[in-house]
């Protein structure tokens, strides 16, 4: 994995998107993106970064909230999983076949990862994104 680790500060979408999208495009290899934040925070437009630096038009990424998952091929496919309508649990990650996706040669990005606390994904960074202020987020890579 190639991904530094560290706390960023952005004050717009466009610069959320745009530190994702340098994020992106460092990428070599598979990768797991745990993305946590409440709801508005901006999950979603980092998502949309992730995939423009994997050369994945950013407009057809969206929440996949009602799909759940959503693939796109760019550079390396990218695998979006959205688990906010789901409950916690482990339970949740096997019935999304969450193993098999996790085995692939792809980056996968997955928002509302907390719901997973109980299963273990291995090899895989945490990405927190706080709301600091109308537009400024505090985002922490670990």
């Amino acid at each position: 994995m190639s991904l530094k680790s560290g706390t960023f500060i952005t004050r717009s979408a466009d610069e959320t998107f745009e530190l994702a999208y340098e994020i992106g495009e460092s990428l070599q290899t598979k990768t797991t993106l745990l993305l946590d934040g409440d709801l508005g925070a901006g999950k979603t437009v980092f998502a949309k970064g992730i995939a423009a630096g994997l050369d994945i038009d950013p407009a057809d990424v969206s929440s996949p909230t009602f799909t759940l998952i959503n693939e796109y091929e760019g550079r390396l496919p990218l695998v979006h999983i959205d688990l906010y309508r789901l409950p916690d649990g482990a339970d949740t990650a096997l019935s999304l076949g969450l193993d098999e996706i996790l085995s692939r040669k792809a980056v996968t990005v997955i928002e509302w990862s907390e719901k997973l606390k109980e299963f273990q994904i291995a090899d895989s960074y945490s990405v927190k994104i706080e709301v600091l202020g109308d537009n400024e987020r505090k985002i922490s890579i670990f």
